[in-house]
């Protein structure tokens, strides 16, 4: 296919250039695409929290911080979790969070710190998982981590919070993608403990066929080439025609019966048409929606540009739509 005739690039907010090239020259040579070769590399050279997960995220006491393990389904390993619960005040809800990383890179205290942020402000707890990653732990290890410790999360939500406490998972990127599937998981298992779902410009569809995706293939965050071998390394070869919705929420069929829904992306982000189609096909079957699409913001934009008016609007809104979850589970709660 010709790239050249499907128009030309979004344009990008002129406050995330400046962050954006930054980020681009502080690695030799460019941010090279993910492959097979160049993997343990970035594994590498990722940033680190900088002091041990429970002193980093106690935030000076207030919050409580502990790293335990669920026990994994039949023939499963245990799945380990950070919990950060807030030391003082009346505990409002759980966010159950799934980290990014292209389902490849990561661990569970990647992102926390944005999910504290709305805990502080909302008296929320928040579990973060440590869920397997491709490609040494392909399709449906990474899913059923997730799974298995939302089921812990919300079978101990009296023990964390309160008896009725919303249970709301959230992902970034493919933590997005692995919020959808697992959301997916519990509404065919019949497990209906989810009060919301907060995707952040999720990966959602393994053919890296939209238009947004191929406009935006060396975007310099997160490009074609990675997204391709992220999905291969979760799918593994071979034919990829007759693939899961619980690997690629993308390739579900029924969408009804979900929580309120939250889908956030960029209006620059290779990700920006396949969560807008995903939230049109939830909105289609009957389920609440909330689709924001940031003007000019690229993958990550938030994160590398925390300052930027853009990234103070999108956090805002995403703390705004957690009270309004809650509120509605409180005024459910006393009816």
């Amino acid at each position: 296919m010709n790239d050249q005739l499907i128009g030309p690039k979004p344009a990008l907010d002129p406050e995330l250039t400046g962050p954006l090239a930054a980020l681009r020259a502080a690695v030799p040579g460019g941010m090279p695409s993910l492959s097979a070769d160049t993997l343990p590399i970035v594994r590498e050279i990722l940033p680190r929290i900088p002091a041990p997960a429970r002193q980093h995220f106690s935030r000076e006491g207030r919050f409580a911080v502990e790293e335990v393990v669920a026990a994994g389904a039949e023939g499963q390993p245990d799945v380990p979790l950070l919990i950060c619960r807030p030391s003082a005040g009346r505990i409002r809800g759980l966010v159950f969070y799934i980290h990014g990383g292209g389902m490849v890179l990561g661990s569970y205290v990647d992102g926390v710190d944005e999910m504290l942020d709305y805990a502080e402000a909302l008296g929320l707890a928040v579990v973060s998982v440590d869920y397997r990653l491709a490609p040494e732990h392909p399709h449906p290890a990474p899913v059923t981590d997730c799974y298995t410790g939302l089921l812990w999360t919300a079978e101990r939500a009296s023990e964390l919070a309160h008896a009725s406490a919303p249970v709301i998972i959230a992902g970034e990127s493919a933590g997005g993608g692995l919020a959808a599937a697992t959301t997916l998981l519990a509404r065919d298992e019949q497990r209906h403990v989810l009060a919301g779902q907060l995707l952040i410009a999720p990966m959602l569809d393994h053919r890296s066929a939209s238009r947004s995706i191929r406009l935006l293939r060396d975007a310099g965050m997160w490009d074609r080439e990675s997204n391709m071998f992220g999905w291969s390394a979760l799918l593994g070869e071979g034919d990829h025609d007759d693939v899961s919705p619980y690997a690629s929420p993308a390739r579900a069929t029924d969408l009804a019966h979900l929580p309120f829904t939250y889908v956030d992306v960029g209006g620059a982000d290779a990700f920006r048409d396949e969560a807008m189609a995903y939230a049109a096909q939830l909105s289609e079957a009957g389920n609440l929606v909330d689709l924001h699409v940031w003007a000019g913001a690229c993958h990550g934009f938030d994160g590398i540009a925390p300052d930027a008016a853009v990234s103070k609007s999108a956090r805002a809104s995403r703390r705004a739509w957690l009270s309004r979850v809650l509120e509605q589970a409180e005024r459910a709660a006393i009816s």
